[in-house]
């Protein structure tokens, strides 16, 4: 039978969630092999160095740059206060004093008697790598980070801004193609995650975010109310690190696109449970989609064995999802999948396939390139 292989965009009621827990320099496991964690608990810390400031200390005394050392108050590795004398130099028999005070508060880094310049080296940074699901460490890589396990729900965004977070489900939107909007957001969803239907207008995103909103879910949002929330056009950036308050999952496209009725009933069938999302995306080489992860209880060793899967790629009966124009964002089933290359609009030829589309219609011819596939 032909089939094809598209990307698959997942959204299924159970499966084996894996996440990786790294730290972007070597640093400290906290936790070991077996222990349960919830999102919030720290896995594994390191410290960042501080950042370099360079001084030119004989220009701000006014001594030749090979005398400096004679100036100097600290040596090499000495702990410094912001505002902390660091050097002082004499004139006239010792009458007129010219001091240089440390700009940051950190170490003495390094001397230089041939610029005349002192570095300063700022506090190292603390930074903490957290479990972000609720679930099991399942290995241990020492000095960098774990791998947690979990079984749950799990449903992929196509874009989404804001890094990980994590809250308590709440169906805000009746139906998949309601509209979220300012009204809707009260002091009640503080702390929450959201479900909205086909879009959310920009005044209800920041309503949210000055409610305590932790985050939404959502089919659609406008590109000009985006480009406006971020205050710059993204291209083909990769998102995640938007401090803006709150994290964004758009699980269909851009504009007012209904949610699929799939991933609508999914989430909120888990309605009032701990669901963990993440809005960092990038669609270019290294696919990262934004996702929602609602841990379920279970024991990932007995109850949800792990296996190789092999994807099978499109099948009559497959559930897909259009990504290019005139059907972009539409869900469907595919109804038959001819073998004969055929003649598109542009004149070229391509394989193509037969879809239903759950909102009813006509029947739909649409090249296979022109899909994903939805992995439920």
């Amino acid at each position: 039978m032909a089939h094809a292989y598209t990307p698959g965009l997942k959204v299924t009621e159970k499966t084996l969630i894996k996440k990786k827990r790294i730290l972007p320099l070597k640093g400290e496991v906290v936790v070991k092999a077996g222990d349960k964690v919830n999102p919030e608990d720290v896995v594994a810390r390191t410290e960042l160095p501080g950042t370099v400031e360079p001084i030119n200390v004989a220009n701000i005394l006014g001594v030749p740059p090979e005398d400096i050392n004679e100036c100097l108050l600290k040596n090499v590795g000495d702990e410094i206060e912001k505002g902390e004398i660091i050097a002082k130099s004499k004139s006239f028999f010792g009458l007129f004093t010219s001091t240089c005070q440390a700009t940051i508060s950190g170490t003495i880094e390094n001397v230089s008697s041939i610029t005349g310049q002192v570095l300063l080296r700022g506090k190292p940074m603390p930074v903490e790598v957290k479990a972000y699901l609720k679930g099991e460490i399942t290995e241990i890589f020492p000095d960098e980070g774990v791998e947690v396990q979990t079984l749950g729900a799990f449903a992929q965004g196509i874009f989404g801004i804001g890094g990980e977070t994590h809250g308590e489900l709440k169906v805000v939107s009746p139906t998949t193609d309601s509209v979220l909007e300012e009204k809707d957001i009260t002091s009640e969803l503080r702390g929450k995650i959201i479900i909205g239907g086909s879009l959310v207008t920009a005044e209800a995103l920041r309503k949210a975010i000055q409610e305590g909103v932790k985050g939404i879910v959502v089919g659609g949002f406008d590109d000009k109310d985006l480009r406006d929330f971020l205050g710059y056009d993204l291209g083909v950036a990769i998102t995640g690190n938007e401090n803006k308050g709150i994290t964004l999952v758009v699980t269909e496209g851009f504009g007012k696109i209904n949610m699929a009725n799939h991933t609508y009933n999914l989430l909120k069938s888990k309605e009032g449970q701990l669901a963990c999302i993440n809005g960092a995306t990038q669609i270019r080489a290294g696919v990262i989609r934004p996702e929602v992860v609602i841990p379920a209880e279970g024991d990932i060793h007995t109850e949800f064995a792990e296996k190789k899967v092999i994807s099978k790629g499109v099948e009559i009966g497959s559930p897909i999802r259009a990504i290019r124009q005139p059907y972009f964002g539409r869900i469907g089933t595919v109804t038959a999948l001819p073998s004969a290359l055929q003649k598109l609009e542009s004149e070229s030829l391509a394989r193509v396939l037969e879809a239903q589309f759950e909102d009813g219609g006509p029947k739909a011819i649409i090249p296979r390139a022109n899909v994903e596939l939805l992995d439920e």
